[in-house]
């Protein structure tokens, strides 16, 4: 019930946005994460937001990423800015321990997005 999309190909430097839209109502949920994955390498962590609003960051990202959500259109974002190669990885929004339902279909745990390309050449 995931869907992410605001991915695609930058310079060094500058600057995405990555939507994630849930499309169900949510009745209550622990964590909206977006978290990266690139080719032989385990997936990391970005940037977490709590169902009370508190945020963390991977160490990498701080200062340059900024997590959001909009509740009313069951949204979570990311802010991308000043961004490196580094960054270059497909990006998943996670949600963590969601329980909500969409017609007849009840959700209830973990759920993860397709993921989205980002791509920063230097």
């Amino acid at each position: 019930p995931l869907a992410e999309s605001g991915g695609g190909s930058v310079k060094a430097g500058g600057s995405l946005r990555l939507s994630c839209v849930a499309s169900l109502n949510i009745l209550s949920i622990n964590a909206l994460n977006w978290y990266r994955q690139t080719p032989g390498k385990q997936r990391e962590l970005v940037a977490r937001i709590t169902s009370d609003g508190q945020t963390t960051y991977a160490e990498s990202v701080k200062g340059r990423f900024t997590i959001s959500r909009d509740n009313a259109a069951n949204t979570v974002y990311l802010q991308m800015n000043s961004l490196k190669p580094e960054d270059t990885a497909v990006y998943l929004c996670n949600a963590d321990r969601l329980y909500g339902y969409s017609g007849v279909t009840t959700y209830d745990g973990d759920y993860w997005g397709q993921g989205t390309q980002v791509t920063v050449s230097s």
